[in-house]
């Protein structure tokens, strides 16, 4: 699975580890986390991330 970083404070999702304080399960690929996920660290959108 890839990983992605949020461009604007460089928060890294790994799937392999998913966002246990947002509910999400290990395993869970980036495009099905929800639309309104954000990120952890910054609170930018889904749209702010790349792929690395």
């Amino acid at each position: 699975m890839e990983k992605w970083r949020c461009s604007t404070c460089g928060y890294e999702y790994d799937p392999a580890i998913g966002d246990a304080d947002a509910g999400i399960a290990a395993g869970t690929p980036f495009e099905q986390l929800p639309e309104q996920w954000v990120c952890p660290v910054c609170g930018v959108g889904k749209d702010a991330f790349e792929k690395e």
